[in-house]
Parts: C-alpha cells; sequence; structure tokens
C-alpha cells in the first residue's frame, strides 16, 4: 500500500505507547502527529486535517468517545477512526463503533497487528482520504482545496495542479519537460519553459505568506524543482 502523504493523528495518554505506535507507523511511511488526551487531539485535528485517527478510550479531558462525537458529528468528518482500549466490555466495544469508529483493537496488542488493522481500514475507506498532506500542508483535489495547518492558500488551477504533482512525488527532482507537461497536456509544445519559473515563484510566494518554513520547493539548477516532504 502507498502510504506517502498520509497523516495519522495518535491520541494516547500512555506517552511510552504512544512513541512505539509513532516510531511503528512512521517506519511504515506515515506522518504522525500526537496528543496526549483528547481535548490536544481535538485542537490537532482541527489544525491538520489527518487521514486517519487512532485514539484511545479512556483519556483525561476529553474521552475517546468524546473525541470521535465530536469528529463526526461537530467536524462532520468520515475520517478513518480506530479506538483503542483495556476493556473487554462489548457493549463498550459495540458503543464504540456506533460512535463512529471503523475498527477496535483491545490492549494490549503487538504492533505488528495494529499497524495491519491501520491497512485494512485504508483499504476500506481509501475514498474518504482524498487528500495529500506534508509538512502541514494538506490538498484536496477533488475540492480543489489547499490548506496550511488549518489556513486556506488560495491557488489558482495551475498552481494548485503544480503543487499537487510536487506533493505526489515528494523528494524527487521534476525536470521543467516534465512539469510543463502535466500542467499544460495539450498545448506543450506552444508553452514556453519560462512558464514554469512563473508559476514556481508564484507558488513559492503564496507559501511564504502563509508559513516561516522555507525551502520546501528547491531549485535544481538546470534541471527543474524538487519539494522537500520532510
Amino acid at each position: 500500500m502507498n502510504t506517502l502523504g498520509k497523516t495519522i493523528l495518535i491520541v494516547e495518554d500512555d506517552a511510552r505507547l504512544r512513541q512505539l505506535i509513532r516510531i511503528g507507523l512512521e517506519n511504515e511511511g506515515y506522518e504522525v502527529w500526537e496528543a496526549e488526551n483528547g481535548l490536544a487531539g481535538k485542537n490537532l485535528f482541527d489544525r491538520y486535517d489527518p487521514c486517519f485517527v487512532i485514539t484511545d478510550l479512556i483519556m483525561p479531558e476529553l474521552s475517546g468517545e468524546q473525541l470521535t462525537r465530536w469528529i463526526r458529528e461537530q467536524a462532520k468528518s468520515d475520517v478513518p477512526i480506530i479506538m483503542l482500549s483495556a476493556m473487554a466490555n462489548e457493549e463498550d466495544r459495540i458503543r464504540g463503533l456506533k460512535l463512529g469508529a471503523d475498527d477496535y483493537v483491545m490492549k494490549p496488542f503487538s504492533l505488528p497487528e495494529l499497524i495491519v488493522r491501520v491497512e485494512t481500514v485504508l483499504r476500506r475507506t481509501e475514498h474518504r482520504c482524498a487528500k495529500i498532506s506534508y509538512r502541514g500542508i494538506t490538498l484536496k483535489p477533488l475540492k480543489n482545496e489547499a490548506k496550511y495547518e488549518g489556513r486556506t492558500i488560495v491557488l489558482t488551477r495551475h498552481e494548485f495542479r503544480l503543487m499537487y504533482y510536487l506533493m505526489r512525488h515528494p523528494n524527487q527532482v521534476l525536470s521543467r519537460e516534465q512539469i510543463l507537461k502535466e500542467l499544460y497536456p495539450l498545448d506543450e509544445k506552444t508553452v514556453v519553459l519560462r512558464t514554469v519559473d512563473v508559476h514556481i515563484g508564484k507558488l513559492r510566494d503564496k507559501l511564504n505568506s502563509v508559513s516561516a518554513d522555507g525551502g520546501m520547493i528547491e531549485t535544481i539548477r538546470g534541471i527543474g524543482y524538487r519539494f522537500h516532504a520532510f
């Protein structure tokens, strides 16, 4: 499964377990955010709009049930959710699933098992995560929506396609010819290569206006450009 651009939010008050899950997921290619309680998880979800949520059931500030209810009812998101719990009560598991969780994993569990559960749920719900995210930037191609840490970035049609193309090929050098063909598939022979540089310049200006994290798009002298995903 291609996990590039897939972002996961872990909400777990056990710091050691949270770190273990994060390392395991990052090793599989996911970008991971961590929250130590339900309220922090709510704030991170609101800010980063992740592709997947793994949440503990019993937590301070806001429980996993309350967080799941907020995601479904207030945020109106159908993002896949896996709920973790040491409680073996069937009634609790059923209630969690009815609230909108896509799977329920009992503690203790092995890390390989959790990763398989994540992959299984993602395969089943991939249409619910039609987005790509890196370094706080999230693009939703079906809506032509671009955001940086929850703030909207207003992009033209060509700027959006350019950013999406760069993010679909993270850390790869793309030539001006490749980019031109992607942006102008029907007119590539009549559009000059300099057009790519103009689009890149405008895109950089807009990214710099919302983020202090410069250097996302690197110029590869004499060749083209590269988007740094990490």
